[in-house]
């Protein structure tokens, strides 16, 4: 098929080619291919209609730019909103970048669309303009009334279509505009269905055009895939400015919201929120909640001063080794990699003698959080330690480091945070790796233990 297009008073042909783009991440191909080269998924190459062969005289008359010294590059601070929200606050740097797209990625049923309500209710003396694709707004409604929030400022508006929202918030002119969610949105020059990579990508460059012509934030809420990626393709998480994922075990009330990228702040920054009936309340001290509140003392249960971004947060991890009634023992983690749990437990078992080969061991991190700080793995080991031997770990006591395949006791960095946050919630006593010693500059009231191998943990638990 020929398509004529015409420009000023020349005539083009344009033919129509096809490329197959990978709906699982976004690879282009001139031909079919089963499988993916990029993310090795069968059958996920679509075919594309995309029109080319416009002649160079139709941008002839742009200007093109120029280059000149960094130092007469005039900068001026990025003047930021305030959302209201204390910990999105904080996980954006400061507030919300005049101009910037920001996408927020989660689960579905995780609450990415009561957190963003919720803000846009919190932000009474801004004008926002919050744009449902997936939900009426009566279903709006009944949320904000679930909340007990109201706002005159906050317009709402259900569509579908780009063009539409982008001319709606030219003529409202909104100081922040929430998009729910950019997979339901289309750009009519786009001949594909919605959530496509082609319409992703059109609709999310026509928003991204409007946030910095028109000096607006504009934040997307994308949907994830089966395998936790967000979806749609690659390109649109370059496109923004910052991506922030919501997470959480829906089993439990709190939820985690973590920047992965940000152009206007720190990515070590992390928001911890409560999910309540009234919706999602920020949590200032995790630590206090994370931990129960016990005073007995208690087999396979320790606690660790553990780094979520930059906040210290302490959590127990619990831990129970029982006999196997299996040819294969079993071995159950929850909010911990299960891969370095075998680990931890093969030196345990060579280099300790602690034998838990035949055991089924099951690990927990109490609160529903997946933990990635290595500085955990102390307390791993100490939790198995004392549910193998029946030792009750004392409940006043804290651990923070890292374990090596040689059965060291490896140090761990921002010891002083540590620190700092397990003298305030009440504990006595930290363990810590004998290479963290020349890091203790202040004088602290908690005790420090410094240990250099798993056989000393064990001898201080036994004492």
């Amino acid at each position: 098929m020929t398509v004529y297009i015409k420009v000023g008073k020349e005539q083009f042909m344009a033919k129509e080619k096809s490329v197959y783009i990978c709906s699982n991440c976004g690879y282009h191909s001139a031909s079919y291919l089963g499988k993916c080269p990029q993310c090795n998924s069968w059958g996920t190459l679509e075919q594309h209609s995309v029109n080319s062969g416009l002649s160079a005289k139709t941008n002839h008359n742009t200007v093109r730019p120029k280059a000149e010294p960094i130092s007469m590059i005039r900068y001026s601070e990025s003047h930021r909103l305030d959302v209201n929200d204390k910990e999105l606050n904080r996980v954006l740097g400061g507030g919300l970048v005049t101009g910037s797209v920001v996408l927020i990625g989660g689960e579905p049923g995780i609450g990415k669309s009561t957190l963003l309500l919720q803000v846009a209710l919190k932000c009474a003396d801004k004008k926002v303009l919050y744009v449902s694709g997936e939900e009426s707004a009566e279903q709006i409604k009944l949320r904000q009334l679930r909340m007990k929030i109201s706002s005159d400022n906050c317009l709402v508006l259900s569509a579908t279509d780009a063009d539409d929202v982008i001319e709606t918030a030219k003529e409202v002119q909104p100081q922040m505009v929430i998009i729910d969610s950019v997979q339901t949105m289309t750009a009519k020059e786009v001949d594909s269905f919605a959530g496509s990579i082609s319409q992703v990508r059109a609709c999310a460059d026509k928003l991204t055009d409007y946030a910095k012509m028109y000096n607006v934030p504009v934040i997307l809420v994308g949907h994830i895939t089966k395998d936790g990626t967000l979806a749609g393709p690659k390109i649109l998480e370059h496109m923004v400015d910052t991506v922030l994922q919501f997470e959480g075990d829906k089993n439990y009330g709190y939820r985690i919201l973590r920047s992965v990228k940000n152009r206007f702040g720190s990515t070590n920054e992390i928001g911890i929120y409560e999910m309540t009936s009234y919706g999602l309340t920020g949590v200032d001290n995790p630590s206090k909640i994370l931990l129960s509140q016990r005073e007995e003392q208690l087999c396979g249960v320790s606690v660790c001063a553990t780094l979520e971004g930059r906040r210290t947060i302490l959590i127990e991890t619990q831990a129970l080794v029982s006999p196997s009634y299996y040819s294969s023992p079993q071995r159950v983690s929850n909010g911990f990699d299960i891969r370095r749990l075998n680990m931890l437990l093969a030196v345990l078992e060579k280099k300790a003698g602690v034998k838990v080969s035949n055991k089924d061991v099951f690990l927990n991190i109490a609160g529903g959080l997946h933990v990635n700080d290595p500085a955990i793995d102390l307390s791993v080991i100490t939790s198995i330690i004392s549910s193998h031997q029946d030792i009750a770990v004392n409940n006043k006591y804290c651990f923070a480091a890292e374990i090596g395949l040689s059965g060291e006791i490896r140090p761990v960095p921002y010891i002083d945070r540590r620190l700092n946050e397990a003298q305030a919630m009440g504990f006595e006593k930290i363990f810590l790796s004998k290479y963290n010693k020349d890091n203790l500059t202040e004088k602290y009231k908690i005790k420090t233990v410094l240990i250099s191998s798993v056989n000393d943990l064990i001898e201080e638990l036994i004492k």
